[in-house]
């Protein structure tokens, strides 16, 4: 009697801006890996439209701009977060900053391109190929709403240099690129009560996390926060 294993296909392997990137396929998913750490597969996506969605819920409470609210996206990923705020009119100007050149070759007509094939083709989105800790301790640029997911959570990052991100000087740079009232919005793959603490300690407003419900396990969540008006 022979045994037969779904061993994960690797279809494509890089070196980027901080180590290895690998796209597999397992099974009916697609899989981001990063040194050897899982980041995404498209198995759900439930968290990450969440992300979206309840930034823009938090941005109700004040006038949306005649264009429309601009969001920015840390991180491409496999393309929930950005495809689903393709998918409503709502939202204006659509910027997703990515850093490696491999993820977003894998969208723009690779493997990943099923998932993002229309938000790419909205007239809404731009794509930044360049680090999100770096844009948004540099960049002019202003937005409405500041969806993060870049890392497992503000307690599990995928790099060492993503850190600073979470630092109260980290949050003071994310503020900065804030409107007044706007809103940040972080994925956890964990809830983090300190995290919340963090994001008072640095000014903000509103404090809460959304939970996504599981059968079993440690739900993925959603802290938000509001900047000062």
């Amino acid at each position: 009697m022979s045994l037969s294993y779904d061993i994960p296909e690797v279809l494509d392997r890089r070196e980027g801006p901080s180590g290895e990137v690998v796209l597999r396929r397992h099974g009916g998913l697609l899989q981001i890996i990063a040194n050897g750490c899982f980041l995404m597969d498209t198995s759900d996506g439930r968290s990450e439209r969440l992300l979206v969605d309840a930034a823009l819920d938090a941005l109700d409470a004040r006038p949306a701009p005649p264009a429309g609210p601009r969001v920015l996206i840390g991180g491409l990923g496999v393309g929930f977060s950005l495809a689903h705020a393709a998918a409503n009119p709502r939202w204006g100007r659509i910027t997703v900053v990515e850093r490696e050149s491999a993820i977003v070759d894998w969208h723009r007509g690779g493997p990943l391109s099923g998932l993002s094939a229309d938000a790419l083709a909205d007239p809404r989105t731009e794509i930044l190929e360049t680090d999100l800790v770096e844009f948004v301790n540099e960049t002019c640029a202003t937005y409405d709403a500041l969806c993060l997911d870049i890392d497992n959570g503000p307690g599990w990052t995928v790099t060492e240099g993503n850190e600073s991100l979470y630092s109260a000087r980290g949050l003071a740079s994310c503020a900065r690129v804030l409107n007044p009232g706007g809103v940040l919005a972080v994925w956890s793959a964990r809830p983090s009560p300190e995290f919340e603490g963090s994001l008072r300690n640095a000014g903000f407003q509103h404090v809460r996390t959304e939970e996504i419900p599981v059968a079993r396990g440690v739900p993925d969540v959603v802290h938000l926060a509001v900047r000062p008006g």
